[in-house]
This record gives structure tokens, C-alpha cells and sequence, in this order.
């Protein structure tokens, strides 16, 4: 086992999000949601290219979610779950991961749609959506099956419309 892996941030994102209980939970839910990632100097080639995708992988610190646990209770149910089969913040390790509309880029910011990720919060990698390879169609969604859209919808979007 690895101990003591350290990860330094690569850039910070920037949203009009500052309190997590009025964030979009999911970016599905948060259409509309625009921001910026500023990526920091020292990594600006690194965005050389990416303007030819639509989507992109935001992973990000969870630099606000509080004390770790290994059972929580999801937004969507009342019921414990184990933390591992939900997207709750509150992880061993507080890696965040969202899918991004890429609007544009200029220079060193990134200007996305379907932002979820609260303001000030660290940006560790940017991937792109590659729907050959991420797009898949699932078979079976856990308790996640349990829920409808129309519930989902509305307690995803925490009272947040475009």
C-alpha cells in the first residue's frame, strides 16, 4: 500500500455555487449552471487540444464536505447506504468527479455548462468525454433503480432552475 500520496491542485473552479445545500447534486441536474475552470500557469499546454471536445471529466477535491464516513443517507432516500454506493462528499478520500459541457476555452480558463462543483474548489485533473470509450449502458443502477426521475429531478436540482 501507498502511503502518503499527495495530489497538488492544477487549477480552482469558479462558480455562482457557494453553500452545498443549494448546489445541484449531479450535473445531469444542474443544466444552466455555468462556470469557469482557471487552470494554473504551469499547466496551460496541457490544455492544448481540448477545445475539439464537448464533454469533459472534472475531478476535483471535495475541499468542504466534513468528516469522512462509511454510511450516509443519499439525497435521493431516507435509508442508510453505504458511502461507497452513492456519490456522497463525505469519502475516505474527497475526490469529486463531474461531466462537464465545454463551452469554450480562453487561454487558461475553461468556460463550462452543468457546473455541480461548489465555488473555490480545487481542480486536480481534467479528462475528456469520450463517448466511445465512457458511454455505456448499464444493466443494473442499485437502489438507484428504486427511484423515479421525476423524484430524482426535483431533489437533484435543490430548487435550482435555468
Amino acid at each position: 500500500m501507498t502511503e502518503g500520496i499527495v495530489y497538488r491542485p492544477i487549477g480552482v473552479i469558479r462558480s455562482r455555487h457557494r453553500e452545498p445545500d443549494k448546489t445541484p447534486i449531479q450535473p445531469v441536474f444542474a443544466e444552466g449552471c455555468g462556470g469557469r475552470v482557471e487552470v494554473f500557469p504551469e499547466f496551460a499546454d496541457g490544455l492544448r487540444d481540448l477545445e475539439g471536445f464537448s464533454h469533459l471529466f472534472l475531478v476535483y477535491h471535495f475541499h468542504r464536505c466534513g468528516e469522512p464516513r462509511l454510511s450516509v443517507r443519499p439525497f435521493l432516500q431516507d435509508a442508510e447506504r453505504g458511502v461507497f454506493a452513492t456519490r456522497a462528499p463525505c469519502r475516505p478520500n474527497p475526490i469529486g468527479l463531474s461531466v462537464v459541457r465545454l463551452i469554450r476555452v480562453e487561454g487558461m480558463v475553461l468556460h463550462v455548462d452543468r457546473l455541480d462543483a461548489l465555488d473555490g474548489t480545487p481542480l486536480l485533473d481534467i479528462k475528456p468525454y469520450v463517448e466511445r470509450f465512457d458511454k455505456i449502458d448499464t444493466e443494473k443502477n442499485g437502489w438507484q433503480d428504486e427511484v423515479d426521475d421525476d423524484t430524482a429531478g426535483r431533489l437533484g436540482k435543490r430548487g435550482f432552475e435555468k
